[in-house]
């Protein structure tokens, strides 16, 4: 029933799946802010030092930013963005795993915390491998490595968001969505 053959899928195949990543390439750095306030809002009332948590979502915000100049620019700007992409995303990695160690969610902190430590290690000596390397092929594995190993510790953060919950409320009222939810619990108990 076949009157052709499979391999005749693998070019529009590919140009769908290659323009599919270009536009990832544009969106990505958006996932990545809401991934970055996520675990932001996640932390914000359990760490003694909030600065920690500011710095973290600072640290973070700059690196997206930094991935998009590293997107959409090839010259001159985009060392300044892959500086900006791998400098704070490293410090953020290391911020994660020490935050990660001291909230000790769900009794897990610990060993997510050692797998970050590591992580963050692999990616600090990535990045004193690329930039040893400066212009040659090793550089870019470093950095192929480098973009991976991020990849995987930010794919890290489902283990700490499977705990969480995290709700959109929107209210015509300027009060804070708590004293709402109650003000309308109130007043139906009140109409019955």
């Amino acid at each position: 029933m076949q009157n052709f053959s499979l391999w005749a899928l693998l070019p529009p195949a590919f140009s769908i799946f290659t323009a599919g990543g270009l536009w990832a390439v544009c969106w990505a750095p958006l996932s990545g802010s809401v991934i970055g306030f996520l675990r932001y809002l996640q932390l914000k009332n359990r760490l003694c030092r909030p600065w920690l948590n500011v710095a973290g979502l600072a640290f973070f915000s700059i690196a997206c930013f930094g991935m998009t100049i590293v997107g959409n620019f090839q010259v001159n700007i985009h060392d300044s963005g892959t500086l900006m992409t791998f400098g704070m995303g490293t410090l953020y990695c290391w911020l994660q795993a020490y935050i990660t160690l001291r909230v000790n969610l769900k009794g897990e902190g610990t060993k997510v915390a050692a797998l970050r430590f590591l992580l963050a290690g692999l990616i600090t000596l990535c990045l004193i491998l690329k930039f040893a390397q400066r212009l040659n092929a090793a550089a870019a594995q470093c950095q192929w490595a480098l973009v991976m190993s991020f990849l995987i510790y930010v794919g890290t953060f489902g283990i700490d968001f499977r705990h969480s919950h995290f709700d959109a409320v929107c209210t015509d009222e300027a009060e804070h969505p708590e004293e709402s939810r109650t003000s309308m619990i109130e007043q139906e108990l009140q109409q019955l």
